[in-house]
């Protein structure tokens, strides 16, 4: 199956970014892709660098957007994976990835579940966490785990993916540097960024495709300097072999085939599935496991 991560920058406009996205999802149809990902709202800026209760009009739009994003799927008879600012009642809004079907139907939806809240990333602001659960989404090209960028650090979201069938772990992101950051500290931060997905493909022996924006963005506030978006969008395999990699400052077009064949020849030879001590997790239902004593009670 070949698949087609867009590595883009923000436009200026939504129209202009949605012009390019257009541009390049037809490369990719016409290269074979049968699913492509996009990167985490890719419709506009990444307008959470502050808080501004303006930006909640972007997601008025949520049904025009998925009608359009359906018929670019059918278009070009591709499942693709969008991200969505959802507006589900007034006041409550989601962050949500809706994937669709080669003939444009909607295949499913998962709205981000872990949202963070840090200098540049006030995303508590705006979005809800999901109440959708880890639920794989069945498409044509394959059972989809669907995920979104904060969701990347946390090994439980992957894992449940893993364990309710997904054939491929996805994340659309958006995170980059700030530039007063050092050098040094830049490197940490992507190298944790890439290792920690890597390790979701490999404890759960399934490939990942992780799509990350590019490009600079100034905040609109002016409160923080910006976020200069990393981009390093990448594939790996079932043993978190890189597969292809995208650069940091230009966009792209990343393919990369994947053989569902090769997770069961992991999986044979590393059977992490079968060694599970199930009986001994209970302590990861609790915030911190403080008490002291070994939570071996069982499920």
């Amino acid at each position: 199956m070949k698949t087609a991560l867009i590595q883009q920058k923000y436009h200026g406009t939504k129209e202009k970014t949605i012009t390019e996205t257009l541009t390049y999802i037809a490369k990719a149809a016409q290269q074979g892709a049968s699913l492509v990902v996009l990167q985490e709202l890719h419709q506009n800026e990444y307008f959470c660098q502050s808080e501004d209760t303006a930006y909640f009009q972007y997601a008025e739009n949520f049904e025009a957007d998925i009608a359009f994003w359906g018929c670019i799927a059918k278009e070009h008879r591709i499942v693709l994976v969008t991200s969505l600012f959802e507006k589900r009642a007034p006041g409550l809004y989601h962050n949500t990835a809706v994937v669709f079907e080669k003939d444009g139907s909607v295949a499913g939806q998962y709205r981000k579940m872990h949202i963070p809240d840090d200098p540049g990333f006030y995303e508590k602001f705006y979005f809800t966490p999901g109440d959708m659960g880890f639920e794989p989404i069945e498409t044509s090209v394959g059972k989809l785990g669907v995920l979104v960028c904060w969701d990347q650090w946390y090994p439980e979201a992957a894992r449940i993916m893993a364990l309710k069938g997904a054939q491929i772990l996805i994340y659309p992101t958006a995170i980059g540097w700030f530039d007063e950051d050092s050098e040094a500290e830049k490197a940490r931060q992507l190298e944790s960024w890439i290792t920690i997905q890597r390790s979701h493909a490999i404890a759960n022996g399934i490939p990942l495709l992780s799509c990350n924006r590019v490009g600079f963005e100034a905040d609109a506030s002016g409160a923080i300097p910006g976020i200069r978006f990393w981009g390093n969008s990448f594939v790996c395999g079932a043993q978190g072999e890189m597969i292809a990699e995208a650069g940091n400052q230009n966009e792209a077009i990343l393919y990369a085939d994947i053989d569902h064949d090769r997770t069961k020849e992991v999986r044979d030879i590393w059977p992490f599935l079968r060694d599970r001590r199930i009986e001994a997790y209970r302590c990861l239902r609790k915030r911190y496991c403080d008490t002291g004593t070994p939570d071996t009670s069982g499920t």
